[in-house]
């Protein structure tokens, strides 16, 4: 997708630098050559093509992340699961 956007890019950068090079043209108008050929139709195609990842990374980033098996909890994370911690009470020592 990328390497599209990078050769699209190149295109319109020689043909900006042609139009402002010529006898007929202008540095004006290879700027505009340059936004309306170039950057802004370029970032339209880039923003629709990049809205699934950003769709996949804001649903990642929503997702609770679950501890996996033999992972223990950390004592200092809140448990989620509402119930009151398994060691709350100290046992007792037994002097010998």
């Amino acid at each position: 997708m990328y390497l599209v956007a990078i050769a699209w890019m190149y295109v319109v950068v020689m043909m900006t630098v042609v139009e402002a090079t010529s006898a007929n043209g202008t540095v004006l108008g290879a700027l505009f050559t340059f936004l309306l050929y170039g950057a802004l139709p370029l970032s339209v195609v880039l923003y629709i093509l990049r809205s699934p990842a950003r769709k996949r990374a804001r649903l990642a980033a929503e997702a609770p992340v679950d501890p996996g098996p033999g992972d223990e909890p950390s004592h200092h994370e809140p448990d989620s699961s509402h119930h009151a911690p398994g060691d709350a009470i100290t046992p007792e020592r037994k002097e010998a």
